[in-house]
């Protein structure tokens, strides 16, 4: 395989596993610079080394914060994951909501109480029904995908 497929790879393998550094340019650590063993594209790697220079050769984290283009409160985030998981921690995990925040159970319930009811009412009656009772507008592509999941729910049974 050519060099040029294995740089390919590894790139495709760090934004596959989402341990691409984004910002490649920040970093000025002279690991980084010099050889071809660190790849300041590797994420992992970047906040490792950071946290090796202050642990293990005594940088203050100001400085290695700066030489590996990340912010102090992101190197105590780093620390705290390390801590936390080791190595696996700084693996990028899913970001934002794990589940419908508004949709929550009692809404739910209103509306499935609500399509009892009338069998004929659309999603958009839906959504101002819910406005009304709860007091926040709701997304006809919410109310469709909590359908779904309900539907799944009751088919698994």
């Amino acid at each position: 395989m050519s060099t040029r497929k294995k740089i390919d790879a590894k790139l495709e393998s760090l934004k596959k596993f989402g341990s691409l550094n984004s910002r490649t340019e920040k970093v000025c650590d002279s690991l980084f610079q010099d050889g071809d063993f660190f790849d300041p594209r590797d994420l992992m790697q970047v906040k490792y080394e950071m946290l090796r220079r202050v642990s293990a050769e005594g940088w203050t984290i100001s400085r290695a914060s700066k030489s590996f283009g990340f912010s102090r409160p992101s190197f105590y985030e780093a620390k705290a994951e390390f801590e936390h998981a080791g190595l696996s921690g700084f693996v990028a995990k899913h970001r934002g909501p794990h589940e419908a925040h508004k949709l929550s159970g009692p809404v739910m319930q209103f509306i499935e109480e609500q399509k009892q009811k009338d069998s004929s009412l659309r999603t958009t009656d839906l959504i101002e029904l819910v406005e009304k009772q709860f007091g926040f507008k709701v997304h006809r592509r919410s109310i469709e995908r909590a359908f779904t999941r309900l539907a799944k729910k009751k088919q698994n049974k």
